[in-house]
């Protein structure tokens, strides 16, 4: 199994609204894709700024380049975020799952 890893912030003002667009946007695109496995979406605020990090799980590599194209280490964004984020990281991160 592979964890696909993304993080994102936006002001705090914004955490609830983020939160709820990423469950009814990016969470059920997840869902649909084949070889999806699960997720853990975290959030916080530190010092007025929301930290959002998605760590995804995968059947393997193949299935994530279903998801994301073959470069499947940039980072998807949906339209919608330009409105909340504040910068858009380029990459994610993977590591292959050993133990959970």
């Amino acid at each position: 199994m592979i964890a696909r890893i993304w993080h994102g912030r936006t002001k705090a003002k914004d955490f609830e609204q983020y939160t709820e667009l990423m469950k009814s946007i990016a969470i059920p695109d997840y869902e649909r894709t084949k070889g999806f496995v699960n997720l853990t979406f975290l959030r916080r605020i530190d010092n007025g700024i929301a930290h959002f990090t998605l760590i995804t799980y995968w059947e393997n590599l193949d299935v994530i380049k279903n998801f994301a194209g073959d470069d499947f280490e940039v980072a998807k964004y949906y339209p919608e975020d330009k409105k909340f984020l504040l910068e858009f990281e380029e990459k994610v991160t993977h590591y292959e799952v050993f133990a959970g």
